[in-house]
């Protein structure tokens, strides 16, 4: 992901090659320094991979648990729908039931 953002990679550095110039660098100091850029550039790209590790797991860890609120969602809504329909049934019964003792009182009378 980032490593398109990166434009040397260690092997890049390592492998420069300076013009030597009578009044150039010493050599020994610029080795040094480049060697302190590649172990930097190095932790960079292991920080890197281990992020996009993370972040993938994060993404697989988010994505289970939108399925599973989800199914937490669908299993409320079935139990809401659940008991509605067993309150109707409830007052279906209440009403059998009154119906009978009304009729029967009817027949009584």
């Amino acid at each position: 992901m980032y490593q398109n953002k990166i434009a040397l990679s260690p092997k890049d550095i390592l492998e420069k090659d300076f013009k030597i110039d009578t009044r150039g660098y010493r050599l020994k100091e610029v080795d040094q320094f480049l060697d302190i850029i590649i172990g930097d550039y190095e932790q960079f790209e292991a920080i890197i991979h281990d992020l996009e590790d993370e972040k993938e797991e994060l993404m697989n860890e988010i994505m289970r648990l939108k399925q599973e609120l989800r199914n937490m969602k669908m299993s409320v809504e079935i139990a809401k729908s659940s008991e509605k329909e067993m309150t109707n049934v409830d007052i279906m019964r209440r009403l059998s039931q009154l119906e009978k003792i009304v009729y029967d009182n009817d027949k009584d009378e």
